[in-house]
């Protein structure tokens, strides 16, 4: 019996155990309702016709793009200033849209719809051309004529007597046709993003399920799909980069086939993906460029990542099971007692009144407000978990504010769909309503009222425990979709996405003159604008370890670059080593948080021994000194799109071996990390990229590309700096300093860095400060962008320049 075996069968254990109790009764009756909801409220299946678009019948020029009419449907091609690339199949438009930031970006009025050979139509821009074939092929080119990307003509299947392509809103959404979408990229390409898996971050053959889902208690790299799936993928090849996203939230999957090159008689096999969706419209984007450039893209269409507050980059403690306000404060003083940096303790569903949402126990924790104020004084917020599900009784005033208002899903025939979560049988706030989100995000003033100073959102793919079946909402279930109308099946993968989208604006209200903090478990693209994510019920294991890393860099990927994982899993009791392992992990992670079940080991750094708690200080310190790396990375995310959290290929994606690299990153531009993912292990492997990179320990250089075998002790994991790198640091005094890795010397001697300004918690936008690095005969010159004095000590670290006697530093 394999890993994921044992897991199935300790989930099936469970299984059992919990229809015994009260609550497991509760799940079996809501699994038998929510069956004969959608036996009730879903139209059946009949008789479907299969479709092809046909041949080619003529063509509509429009700004950008123009409108390509086949014998059976339509496809409509649109150019934006930006560079990307709208494609929409029977009538569909870019809106309306969950992803979008606002309107559609506008068509780019130079790029425009011609006849090309072989009967078929092209679009030519500055970035990219896209060729229509006279059947229906998609090609994707780069300006220099290099496919990237070609989608072969679709296929529908739709109930006989459905709506054809010309009559209007076809293919916008609603019920719709199931399609399926067939493309082909390079042999060389390799496939990344599709949301949080656990697999990756690079994305082998095999089938993605498009589904936000809780796997139940806990997950490992083999679990799929998990709480935050996208249709996003990123495709790196030899001939470039490019993002696809298919703007469509039903259920579907992803099928990946990477290519051979070589195969057969000589000739390469192209790299195939076969996007299946169940219903809703045909529409997707496509960016192209740099990775880089395409991210910046994608953050122009999909919004700027939210910033987080300055002290949300610290380090987090949480636990699902703190028994009352004074076991608080003495996990609070241990940190204090002990020197540890601290900046935020996590409170889960136990601080509730029978886990019932915007309540607070008063028997164990009878003043939040002056628990809060008093752990602030040293430097250290409450952050509240918020579930979605009410529960349904009477005296329950969320209950009794929201059946007022009528904000709660509910079914074919008008009545509240009931569920099963934590407090017990509830109903679930339609957040696809604008009227909704606006009554809940007004509840949290009663968790500002608390002392609480940011929220973390669970349990909202949305999930209702079942017995049996899908743990969520029947399918059938209407929501309100923006006063579109529709059910649960185009609902669900949105539905944490509104509830994001209500916090944020919610609190954004409460509190105008502070951003908010919010990060979320499940979601879908765009995510991003209201917070960022966390890895959930992670199991407990060095497996779990390495799904950690894979998720963060995926979701970084997919658009969403502040994520971290629960240090030490959820579950279980994590050995010394593997504790300490995740925790030199999570120090260099965007969310650097330690999270457990009620039911697993502590998760204090104290509780594994001296050893250990020595070796997690000096990661804690070394978080704190890097603050203002990362406060300054948080501020280059909102701006550029770029995740902290980078692939190894970021700079370099040609490089095949480093498209391959899954056991380090790249922290911003400068640093190198490469935790320890396996047992025992004092040395490992790391694969450089082009250039020099120096032991952050040692000071020793190391040339790429090529491989160094590094050592790892337990006391850290490798971090390398990339030569000429100017890092923001924490100074001795609590000010800024600059840490000057020396460049190399001659044409190549050249290096740069960014310091953001920070000017607080509020809305101003930081300064952004560039300085240039240059070693020309020993002379080591550090420069600030525009001129004048660096402003800042400067600390240079590395080989010392050949002419030791000649190394000077310049301030202008």
């Amino acid at each position: 019996m394999d890993a994921r075996d044992l897991v199935r069968s300790e989930k099936l254990v469970r299984s059992v155990k919990v229809i015994c109790t009260a609550q497991g009764l509760r799940s079996l009756r809501s699994a038998w309702r929510r069956r004969r909801a959608d036996a009730v409220g879903l139209p059946r299946r009949g008789t479907e016709l299969a479709r092809v678009p046909g041949e080619v019948e003529g063509a509509d020029p429009e700004p950008g793009g123009g409108v390509v009419r086949f014998a059976r449907s339509s496809l409509r091609v649109r150019v934006t200033t930006g560079g990307a690339v709208f494609c929409g199949w029977d009538g569909a438009e870019p809106e309306p849209s969950y992803a979008l930031d606002g309107p559609c970006p506008e068509a780019d009025e130079r790029a425009e719809l011609e006849p090309d050979t072989g009967g078929g139509w092209r679009v030519v821009s500055e970035r990219v051309t896209v060729m229509v074939s006279r059947t229906g092929t998609v090609e994707v080119r780069t300006p220099g004529g290099v496919v990237l990307r070609r989608d072969l003509p679709p296929r529908w299947w739709e109930p006989a007597g459905a709506p054809g392509p010309a009559e209007p809103g076809a293919g916008v959404g609603g019920e719709g046709a199931r399609w399926l979408q067939r493309s082909e990229v390079a042999a060389d390409a390799r496939f990344f993003g599709l949301g949080g898996r656990a697999s990756g971050p690079r994305l082998r053959d095999g089938v993605y399920r498009l589904w936000n889902t809780d796997p139940g208690g806990s997950f490992g790299p083999g679990d799929d799909p998990l709480y935050l799936t996208m249709p996003v993928q990123l495709v790196v090849a030899d001939a470039g980069t490019h993002l696809v996203f298919h703007d469509n939230s039903w259920d579907g999957s992803v099928t990946l086939r990477e290519g051979e090159e070589g195969a057969g008689s000589g000739h390469d096999r192209p790299g195939g993906c076969r996007t299946r969706m169940e219903g809703g419209p045909l529409r997707y984007w496509v960016i192209v460029g740099t990775p880089a450039r395409v991210l910046h893209g994608w953050t122009a269409l999909t919004g700027a990542p939210a910033v987080p507050p300055r002290w949300a980059l610290g380090h987090h403690h949480a636990r699902w099971g703190f028994r009352d306000a004074e076991e608080v404060r003495r996990v609070v003083a241990g940190y204090r007692e002990r020197d540890l940096p601290l900046s935020a303790l996590h409170l889960d569903i136990d601080h509730f009144v029978g886990h019932r949402v915007f309540t607070v126990d008063g028997a164990r924790f009878p003043d939040l407000p002056g628990l809060a104020a008093e752990l602030l004084e040293d430097g250290v917020r409450l952050v509240s978990i918020v579930d979605p599900a009410v529960k349904a009784e009477p005296g329950n005033a969320v209950y009794a504010s929201g059946a007022a208002e009528d904000v709660f899903v509910r079914d074919t025939r008008g009545r509240e769909v009931r569920g099963v979560v934590w407090p017990g049988e509830s109903v679930f706030p339609d957040f696809t309503d604008p009227r909704v989100r606006k009554w809940w995000g007004g509840l949290y003033a009663e968790r500002l009222a608390q002392g609480f100073s940011g929220v973390w959102h669970d349990m909202n793919e949305p999930v209702s425990f079942a017995a049996f079946g899908e743990t969520t909402l029947p399918r059938s279930a209407r929501h309100a979709l923006e006063g579109r109308g529709g059910d649960h099946r185009e609902a669900h993968n949105v539905y944490a996405l509104a509830m994001a989208r209500s916090g944020y604006e919610g609190l954004c209200e409460l509190r105008p003159d502070e951003r908010p903090f919010l990060f979320s478990r499940s979601g879908w693209a765009g995510l991003q604008r209201y917070g960022g994510s966390w890895s959930g019920d992670v199991a407990t294991g060095w497996a779990g370890l390495r799904a950690s890393l894979s998720l963060v860099i995926g979701l970084g990927l997919s658009g969403v670059p502040y994520s971290g994982p629960d240090i030490g899993g959820f579950t279980g009791f994590p050995s010394p080593e593997l504790y300490l392992r995740w925790f030199q992990l999570g120090a260099y992670l965007p969310l650097f948080r330690t999270h457990s079940a009620i039911s697993a080991g502590r998760r204090e750094p104290w509780e594994f021994g001296s050893e250990v708690l020595e070796h997690a200080a000096a990661a804690l310190r070394e978080r704190q000194r890097l603050m203002p790396y990362f406060t300054t990375l948080a501020q280059l995310a909102a701006r550029t799109g770029a995740p902290y959290v980078r692939p190894m290929w970021w700079r370099t994606p040609k490089d095949r071996a480093l498209r391959d690299c899954e056991d380090a990153f790249l922290l911003g531009d400068a640093l190198l990390v490469a935790p320890v993912l396996e047992e025992g292990a004092r040395r490992r492997p790391v694969r450089l990229p082009r250039g020099r990179w120096y032991d952050t320990v040692t000071g020793r250089a190391h040339d790429g590309p090529g491989h160094v075998v590094l050592d790892a002790p337990l006391s850290g994991i490798p971090v390398l700096a990339r030569a000429g790198s100017v890092v923001p640091v924490a100074g001795a005094d609590g000010g800024v300093e600059l840490e000057v890795w020396t460049p190399c010397q001659g044409r190549k001697g050249v290096g740069a860095g960014t310091l953001a300004v920070e000017t607080g918690d509020g809305w101003e936008k930081p300064e952004l400060l560039r300085f240039a690095t240059r070693l020309r005969d020993g002379v080591l010159t550090i420069e600030r962008e525009g001129g004048g004095e660096v402003g800042y000590p400067v600390r240079i670290r590395g080989e010392a320049p050949a002419e030791e006697g000649k190394a000077a530093r310049r301030t202008s």
